[in-house]
């Protein structure tokens, strides 16, 4: 067999050897090599050909089947459309003075509130909110309570759109605004922001020790036009908009104060005596009485049960107060004559539980206010068809309408529906809507009620300021007209809700109030109309055009 190989001399080994110090290695010199076989040179040409047609495969792909999908999404990268959150509506009170205002943030623009006392009319708002990729899902402040929710369409405004082009790295290299900002409408509250937070803070003086809240409303008798609105406890706005906070937040929500709670609007509480001048006025105007009738109180009167005359059921006054008309009877808050002319006792008619029924809400109490804001309370007026729906088969008893004539029982009312009545009786029976914008159209009902009738009450109610149960709020020169209600509550009656109501001037009204204190110790010595005292004395220093 022929060798296909040659031999190699003894004299070329010893030779290299020699020289093998001399050689490149780093050039592979003095190494034997092997080329590659054709085999192994096809198999890297196949896996190379394999591997370009996948990747002209899937190039081909994209170009064709799904060109216009990625060239959207290229141009998307490319250029982004940014929006340009409008800035929303200021708003002020009636002075001028900003309530809710824009300022810049680290990152957009905030929304900021004059504070303490005015959380529960401005509400608070929503922001425009990013993803984690930094684009936005909502695009608009959102007004979520109070004004900033019931004027939410006004105050918003409308965003711009600005245009960016960026590289694969992100970065801007141009920008271009398509669309500019509408900014929102302002708005000019009937708030006296003066009033607001004096109020406030006399309220939150005088609850946080022993009540759970308090509210205070003045009421312009001019349009209706809320002079103040103030609830105690409150939230914090700007806290809630934002957000972040989340510590704070949680301690409002968990608060058994209730701190969300719009008390003045919707709230619900038993009245006490101050429903008696809507009593009196319905008495006089169905001749139950006349302004000069007199009743004897003793200190109670008594029923005997008609199954069992020798049983009785015993209705106390809160003491003895002698013979009184009707004037005298507002002064002093008589129970036993409100009784009598509510419910008749002996020779003494009364109105009975429909016509009562009938003129509490010919005042409005018992039925919406239509203020501009949401979920205002409606209250109960206790009678016959609504004991039988809570109490199956126990019928209505005079007792019940006793109870009701007083503003006991079952009777529930808003602060706002009292308020709003005490104007009707200020001036002579003009039941005005309550409203916090300003510029709001007036709107009015007119009782069918005498100014003779009207007047009548007014002196009782003003006797009761310089003689009776509201002598706190007898200033002199400066005629105050009040009624006082202190209300049990709890099964063991011993907490009440204070309130007080009324109006000013005397002669010719400019507004009326109400202050109610929640839920304080029975014998705690502190009343609502120690708080209205402290109110109309910074009046008479500070805003004295409110008595011209």
């Amino acid at each position: 067999m022929k060798k296909k190989f040659k031999e190699i001399e003894p004299d070329e080994i010893f030779s290299d050897a020699e020289n093998l110090p001399n050689f490149n290695v780093h050039q592979l010199e003095g190494r034997l090599s092997k080329p590659i076989t054709k085999r192994v040179i096809f198999a890297v040409g196949l896996a190379f050909l394999f591997v370009g047609l996948v990747f002209m495969s899937r190039i081909g792909f994209i170009q064709i089947a799904e060109g216009k999908t990625y060239f959207n999404l290229s141009e998307r990268n490319r250029l982004q459309k940014i929006p340009i959150i409008a800035p929303r509506g200021i708003i002020y009170d009636r002075n001028g003075v900003e309530l809710a205002w824009n300022r810049e943030g680290t990152e957009s623009i905030e929304r900021a509130y004059k504070a303490p006392g005015f959380a529960h009319v401005l509400g608070f708002v929503n922001y425009p909110t990013k993803d984690k990729a930094g684009f936005y899902w909502r695009e608009n402040f959102v007004g979520k309570e109070g004004i900033e929710k019931e004027y939410d369409a006004v105050l918003a405004g409308e965003n711009g759109l600005k245009i960016i082009e960026t590289d694969v790295f992100g970065d801007v290299h141009s920008e271009n605004v398509v669309t500019a900002t509408r900014p929102g409408e302002n708005i000019t509250l009937a708030i006296d922001s003066r009033l607001q937070e004096k109020l406030f803070d006399i309220l939150k003086n005088t609850a946080r020790s022993h009540f759970t809240g308090g509210v205070g409303i003045l009421i312009d008798l001019k349009d209706g036009g809320l002079l103040t609105l103030v609830n105690f406890p409150e939230f914090d706005s700007e806290i809630v908009s934002l957000g972040k906070d989340r510590e704070a937040i949680a301690s409002f929500s968990s608060d058994k104060r209730k701190v969300f709670l719009n008390r003045a609007v919707s709230g619900l509480y038993t009245p006490g005596s101050t429903v008696k001048p809507f009593l009196a006025t319905a008495a006089l105007k169905e001749n139950i009485i006349t302004p000069d009738t007199r009743i004897l109180s003793t200190g109670s009167i008594a029923l005997a049960n008609p199954y069992n005359p020798n049983q009785f059921s015993v209705f106390n006054d809160w003491k003895a107060h002698g013979f009184v008309d009707i004037r005298d009877a507002l002064a002093v808050s008589s129970n036993v004559y409100f009784y009598e002319i509510g419910g008749g006792f002996e020779s003494q008619p009364g109105l009975g539980i429909s016509r009562i029924e009938k003129y509490l809400r010919l005042f409005g109490l018992g039925e919406k206010t239509s203020i501009d804001l949401e979920d205002e309370a409606i209250g109960t007026i206790p009678n016959p068809t609504w004991k039988k729906e809570r109490f199956p088969g126990d019928i209505w008893r005079i007792g019940d309408t006793y109870n009701t004539a007083i503003g006991q029982y079952g009777f529930q009312v808003t602060p706002l529906q009292l308020a709003r009545a005490t104007g009707a009786i200020a001036t002579d029976g003009r039941l005005l809507t309550p409203h916090l914008r300003h510029d709001a159209s007036v709107e009015e009902s007119v009782l069918a009620i005498s100014p003779e009738i009207f007047q009548v009450v007014r002196e009782g109610m003003q006797q009761a300021v310089t003689t009776g149960t509201a002598t706190s709020l007898n200033f002199g020169n400066l005629k105050v007209a009040a009624k006082t209600g202190t209300a049990q509550i709890g099964l063991a009656k011993d907490h009440l809700n204070s309130w007080v109501i009324g109006f000013a001037p005397f002669t010719e009204p400019r507004f009326a109030f109400t202050v109610l204190l929640e839920d304080g110790p029975k014998d705690i010595g502190i009343s609502a109309q120690m708080v209205m005292s402290q109110l109309l004395v910074f009046m008479i220093e500070n805003t004295p055009e409110y008595f011209n």
